[in-house]
């Protein structure tokens, strides 16, 4: 009976970055091997290894550029499908991403404030430039 409950556990566990893959947090299974060696996965506030199974209920910290993501899983799955079946896999910490949009919402309206000319300087332009002298030299 023991080789039965392990193979049924066997059929509710995914690897952690197969799981990561189908769920679309990454495009590749190793790019998202490479996340969970560098640190940036963390289950259950823990580091991971990415042949680490992957069980319904669990939660997750990926961290992914300047995101970080908080989730609970609620399915698993080893194959990449559409975008809606890979979202009904994990819900999101609500908290959590309320603050994950709100910074991609600053880091929006930092660069925005920024405008490059739309094209090369006329005559009066260039010679406020010539004026300031050289900056780069600075």
């Amino acid at each position: 009976m023991a080789k039965q409950s392990g193979a049924a556990d066997a059929a509710n566990a995914v690897r952690l970055d197969v799981w990561l893959w189908a769920a679309r947090f990454f495009k590749t299974r190793a790019l998202a091997k490479q996340a969970i060696e560098g640190g940036k996965v963390l289950v259950a506030g823990q580091g991971a290894k990415a042949s680490r199974s992957v069980r319904v209920g669990e939660t997750m910290q990926v961290r992914r550029g300047e995101e970080l993501f908080e989730i609970h899983v609620l399915g698993l799955s080893d194959r990449r499908g559409p975008a809606t079946a890979a979202q009904a896999l994990y819900a999101e910490d609500e908290a959590a991403r309320q603050a994950r949009l709100q910074a991609a919402a600053e880091r929006r309206a930092a660069v925005a404030g920024y405008r490059p000319p739309s094209g090369k300087p006329d005559k009066r332009a260039r010679r406020l430039i010539q004026a300031l002298g050289d900056l780069d030299s600075l």
